[in-house]
């Protein structure tokens, strides 16, 4: 069993930057772990995905591509987001996911791929 844990949210203007952390127990992001985010009233929309044991292959929704960046922390088992140039249509609540095994490419961005979800920490971009 996998637990993840986000942190990090918060509260920040627009232009700023905000990192968030997922801690994992039970298992690692060895295999493709990722970020989704959820605003109100919208479906659940993919962020940000990774996968390789070096963690170098990295996958980016069209809305965020050149201002966020996935990583991971292997030594910490941690999903990281590190997000700059936030916009208010940034705002929602953001979760990162788990699975394991070896999905193709294009399903990564799929909600139905990941076996295991964090509880989700809230970004909200405002002045």
């Amino acid at each position: 069993q996998v637990q993840l844990m986000e942190s990090g949210g918060g509260l920040v203007q627009p232009g700023g930057s905000l990192r968030l952390s997922c801690a994992a127990s039970g298992r690692t992001f060895e295999t493709y772990g990722a970020w989704f985010r959820q605003a109100p009233g919208k479906e659940r929309e993919f962020v940000a995905a990774i996968r390789g044991a070096g963690g170098g292959m990295k996958y980016y929704g069209d809305s965020v591509k050149n201002r966020f960046t996935v990583s991971r922390d292997n030594g910490k088992n941690t999903l990281i987001l590190q997000m700059s140039s936030l916009k208010p249509e940034d705002t929602a609540v953001y979760y990162c996911a788990a699975g394991f095994g070896s999905p193709i490419s294009s399903s990564l961005r799929l909600v139905s791929t990941y076996e295991f979800w964090g509880q989700g920490t809230q970004v909200t971009v405002s002045s």
